[in-house]
């Protein structure tokens, strides 16, 4: 059972690097304090690049998910600017 509810979702299987840290970190700011974003990315590339972008920009990785089909999950906690 999930401990935290969803509070949005962003796909970035249709970019390529760096897009697509731009595109999870716009989605990220639009969000608030505390909030959860589901980012939905592409094996390689992104599942190496975005979650360490994400962290080094101080918000919190909560879990990655493997979607067994070549896409992965990644549940961020927004912490405040």
């Amino acid at each position: 059972m999930a401990e935290y509810t969803i509070t949005e979702r962003v796909d970035i299987t249709d970019v390529v690097c760096p897009v697509t840290f731009v595109k999870a970190k716009v989605a990220l700011e639009e969000l608030e304090d505390g909030d959860i974003l589901s980012v939905h990315m592409n094996d390689g590339e992104p599942i190496q690049n975005v979650p360490r972008s994400i962290k080094e920009e101080g918000h919190q990785i909560l879990k990655l998910l493997d979607n067994h089909d070549g896409t992965y999950d990644l549940i961020v906690r927004k912490v405040g600017d």
